[in-house]
């Protein structure tokens, strides 16, 4: 009889616990007023400045995405990034990732040996360094509540950018949370003007992470909007 309340007290318990550690953080494609600045920021790679007017220069479609190396929400988005980077690469997608709250050791090994698929830089190297990052102010500026906001994703369409000055865009399209696959596949072939996919998407499935921060309720998979 005692293994048996054990048992149900452990089930209860794991099935209380499990929905906080088990939630992803979707969000959908809204454009949203951001007036996204200009930044030149340190290539994890080899050190070197990293301009993004000039990395954009000459590309159809930016995509950069702010990410903690040690968040299981980037994790999971991480192989979703990789994939649309190797998908469209070759039509005009660029992504940039920018590492937030990491040591750049820590970044590096989230990569691996081989190193990230695309350019990665690095804004800051601390938690305690949260608010004073540009990451920080941009997510509070469209409404993003979530308390590290990794990953953060923003587009960006170089033929609209501002040539001079230190705003390039005062709108954008933002994601305030996991891409959402079959979304974000659309969006992309639209600003590529790619035909729309006759199948579903294939994404890798990277599992259920836990999220940094307390659950919250997953947002319905939805088209891109404007507010």
């Amino acid at each position: 009889m005692t293994k048996f309340f054990f048992a149900l007290f452990f089930s209860l318990l794991t099935a209380s616990v499990a929905p906080v550690f088990a939630q992803h953080e979707y969000a959908p494609i809204e454009e949203k007023t951001v007036n996204y600045k200009d930044w030149t920021f340190k290539n994890l790679s080899d050190g070197t400045s990293v301009n993004l007017r000039q990395f954009a220069q000459g590309k159809k479609l930016v995509m950069v995405v702010y990410f903690a190396s040690w968040c299981p929400n980037w994790r999971n988005e991480a192989p979703v990034a990789k994939a649309l980077y190797d998908k469209y690469h070759k039509d005009g997608l660029e992504i940039i990732g920018v590492s937030e709250y990491a040591s750049l050791a820590d970044a590096k090994n989230f990569f691996g040996p081989e190193g990230p698929a695309y350019t990665v830089v690095s804004e800051s190297e601390a938690r305690d360094q949260r608010e004073k990052t540009t990451h920080f102010n941009y997510r509070k500026a469209v409404g993003d509540g979530r308390n590290w906001g990794s990953p953060w994703n923003i587009f960006l369409e170089p033929a609209k950018l501002k040539a001079k000055g230190d705003v390039l865009a005062e709108k954008a399209y933002v994601v305030s949370g996991e891409l959402i696959e079959a979304d974000v596949d659309k969006f992309i072939r639209e600003r590529l003007g790619l035909p729309a996919a006759t199948a579903a998407v294939a994404m890798p499935n990277a599992g259920t992470p836990t999220p940094c921060e307390p659950a919250k309720p997953a947002k319905p998979a939805t088209a891109f909007k404007k507010p």
